[in-house]
């Protein structure tokens, strides 16, 4: 039997529900309270809709003590809202223009693209690493040389695939900056890496990755980014 993309279309197509997925795009676990806040209905609805999407594979179900918590599926469905998200824009963009990506200045800084860095920092940042061969981009793959390998371990980075099947790199199209940003486990690390030397921090209502001053410069001296 052929996949019907139609199926993942329309859940995904349908407005309300396609608040809730942008609302879990920051890889924050959130309730069905929350989520129906997020896209002004009842938590009836919300109820509704969240079941369509578990059972549609889109989103899972993590249970803690007696409250569910509701999570996009893996980066690849943070992947496929993320390319939604660009192409909204695009067809925006045939009307008068707009634009691109969040107006909140902070969010086109920088915010978390689901486990990831995302905005104006993130896209700097892929450039610096490409710039220092540290990454190799060929079409849409890319990869850690073997050079960005001695980088990233000399830093301490556990970047190891293992049994993983998700990439150690991979290109992200960033929404507001419409160029890439590195997603896949090496991203991952960066960004936990980022909060966990407390240079940075996520807003708790929001994406919005907010660095302390002193952070900020000594992200972008550890990765020769011009800031």
């Amino acid at each position: 039997m052929q996949p019907d993309i139609a199926v993942v279309a329309g859940l995904i197509g349908e407005s309300t529900r396609a608040r809730m997925l942008t609302a879990l795009m920051g890889g924050k676990a959130l309730t069905a309270t929350e989520l129906a806040v997020e896209a002004d209905i009842t938590a009836q609805t919300a109820s509704s809709h969240l079941n369509k999407l578990v059972t549609g594979q889109l989103l899972v179900v993590r249970k803690q003590g007696r409250h569910k918590y509701f999570q996009l599926k893996g980066p690849k469905i943070a992947a496929l809202l993320e390319t939604l998200l660009n192409i909204s824009n695009d067809i925006a963009s045939a009307r008068p223009p707009v634009t691109t990506g969040p107006a909140d200045p902070r969010l086109r800084t920088a915010r978390v693209c689901y486990d990831h860095l995302a905005g104006e920092l993130s896209v700097k940042l892929y450039d610096s690493l490409i710039t220092r061969k540290l990454i190799a981009q060929e079409c849409e793959q890319v990869q850690l040389t073997a050079q960005g390998l001695d980088f990233f371990a000399d830093i301490g980075a556990s970047i190891a695939q293992g049994k993983s099947k998700r990439p150690l790199c991979k290109s992200c199209l960033d929404w507001s900056e419409r160029r890439s940003h590195l997603a896949g486990i090496t991203g991952q690390w960066i960004l936990n890496d980022l909060f966990k030397q407390g240079w940075a921090r996520k807003d708790l209502d929001s994406r919005v990755v907010q660095f302390t001053q002193q952070g900020l410069r000594l992200f972008s001296k550890k990765y020769s980014i011009d800031i």
